[in-house]
């Protein structure tokens, strides 16, 4: 089954844009939202497509990836506090 996945993301010291862009172009049919928020439908969970960007990341980027088909998210370095509101909130 296809997902609908939004993958948004923060590269914080090296900017390798062009690996972390093939990374997600990589995970399906894409389209580019915003400058750092890409739509892709894709066989991925939200689990699995992070881990596969998060790759082309160095380690302390910030991705998030929510698979609005089921309301799933996966992040990385999110701030504790941001990590903790998402959990709290999400409405699932």
């Amino acid at each position: 089954m296809a997902n609908n996945l939004f993958i948004t993301y923060d590269l914080i010291k090296t900017k390798d844009y062009p690996a972390v862009h093939n990374a997600i172009k990589a995970l399906g049919s894409w389209a580019k939202v915003t400058e750092s928020n890409w739509y892709v439908n894709s066989n991925y969970s939200a689990e699995e497509a992070a881990k596969k960007v998060k790759a082309a990341m160095d380690n302390d980027d910030k991705l998030i990836v929510v698979n609005a088909t089921n309301n799933t998210a996966y992040w990385y370095n999110m701030l504790d506090s941001v990590s903790e509101h998402l959990k709290n909130q999400w409405n699932v």
